[in-house]
């Protein structure tokens, strides 16, 4: 189970302090498959990089009672003097696995030929996206984030992620942010809506359908 127990999240700007979340309340157990929605600009990715670890909030506390992944195609926390081998060392040693098993699956997942031993820094958008989902893949996480993960690479990539994702690993909590309507519908079992700093839990979808779009 991880929950998240009325958080807040707010950010300096140069019009004043801003507040992104204002009572974020939130739960998803083993398993599960949630969807969560919002306008541009509402918070989700500040939402799912608070699940994640990647940042703190000001207020208010998260429990995580599973191992939960970082956003997926998400490489702001690798090293960018790093080669992506490099960066698969290190993911490994953190997460205590042995980085020489899944040299080949990062290898033929990311399809980085020579430039796996290159510094990140080299790396187009499309090649960073493709080894950070490589490297989430690596670690088996009780809860996988996915942050629009389906809107980077090309049709060969979706199929793969496909496969991973939802065959591999169907039996994993997901958390999801999309902002297709369809996709939602396949694949959560309920969905939460974000809106003026308020995350909205909804168990019924077309009810949170409706108070998104009115």
């Amino acid at each position: 189970m991880i929950t998240l127990e009325h958080i807040q999240r707010r950010y300096k700007t140069l019009h004043g302090q801003v507040t992104v979340l204002k009572d974020v309340n939130f739960s998803i157990a083993r398993g599960e498959k949630v969807g969560i929605i919002g306008k541009n600009g509402a918070g989700k990715s500040t939402l799912i990089r608070l699940i994640s670890g990647a940042e703190q909030p000001d207020a208010g506390k998260i429990i995580r009672r599973m191992s939960v992944s970082w956003p997926l195609a998400f490489s702001g926390g690798f090293q960018g003097s790093l080669t992506g081998l490099d960066n698969l060392r290190f993911i490994c040693r953190i997460y205590r696995e042995d980085w020489r098993k899944h040299v080949d699956f990062v290898q033929d997942f990311t399809e980085l030929g020579a430039f796996l031993r290159e510094p990140l820094g080299t790396y187009s958008s499309g090649m960073r996206s493709r080894l950070a989902f490589a490297l989430s893949m690596v670690i088996d996480f009780d809860c996988f984030l996915i942050d629009e993960v389906m809107a980077v690479g090309d049709h060969r990539f979706h199929e793969r992620c496909h496969v991973e994702l939802f065959e591999k690993r169907a039996n994993h909590a997901m958390i999801f942010v999309s902002h297709d309507p369809g996709f939602m519908r396949d694949r959560c079992e309920r969905l939460s809506v974000l809106h003026d700093g308020i995350l909205y839990n909804f168990d019924d979808m077309d009810e949170a359908f409706h108070f998104y779009y009115n």
